[in-house]
């Protein structure tokens, strides 16, 4: 399989059950941890730090496995996701700042592509636990986490658990492995910060 296909795939993959509950599809660009669960998304400045990262993602599921690339950015004023396939051609790009969240697909991605879940699901991984606690208070969700996992339950259910194997104070050098229970997904993630620093 080609990165390319395995793009499209990872997409259709990710946002197939990417509906509510007795309605339609939901907004790609809602910050949706579960379904109908939207999260209050703090500011890029609430993570504390600039960062730029490279990312090999592999994701799960249904016994099929798709690997792709990411690209972080990280400024008090905006987060930056970039995915590139093989060949370094742009897939996709989220943007979000706090005039709001943008997203830019390659016209050859499915329309089923939840750019806000997955947005949500790296706030929940990489952000300070004050700042996912607050985050996730609207909807009643709770966080557990220490040096090397992340739990968070909604309604009493865990919608996902992550454990990670990184230095204290390094979390985007190293792996991380997650669960996102609620859409039906594993994912590993290979990162490696180019540079990280104290936001001013």
């Amino acid at each position: 399989m080609t990165m390319h296909k395995g793009w499209v795939a990872l997409l259709f993959l990710l946002g197939a059950c990417a509906s509510v509950p007795g309605g339609g599809p939901a907004n790609p660009s809602t910050p949706l941890l579960a379904p109908g669960e939207p999260l209050a998304l703090p500011r890029p400045s609430d993570l504390g730090q600039n960062v730029e990262a490279a990312q090999l993602i592999t994701a799960s599921r249904d016994g099929q496995t798709f690997v792709f690339e990411g690209r972080i950015s990280v400024t008090p004023e905006r987060f930056l996701l970039v995915g590139v396939d093989s060949l370094g051609r742009r897939a996709m790009t989220v943007t979000w700042s706090d005039a709001g969240l943008e997203v830019e697909t390659a016209p050859w991605l499915p329309p089923a592509l939840r750019p806000g879940s997955m947005l949500a699901d790296i706030v929940v991984l990489y952000w300070p636990e004050a700042i996912v606690r607050q985050a996730l208070a609207p909807a009643g969700g709770t966080l557990s986490a220490d040096a090397h996992r992340r739990s968070v339950r909604i309604g009493g259910k865990e919608v996902l658990h992550a454990e990670r194997s990184w230095a204290d104070g390094a979390p985007w050098t190293g792996t991380l492995r997650y669960a996102n229970l609620a859409w039906g997904y594993e994912i590993e993630v290979q990162s490696m910060a180019a540079s990280t620093a104290a936001a001013p």
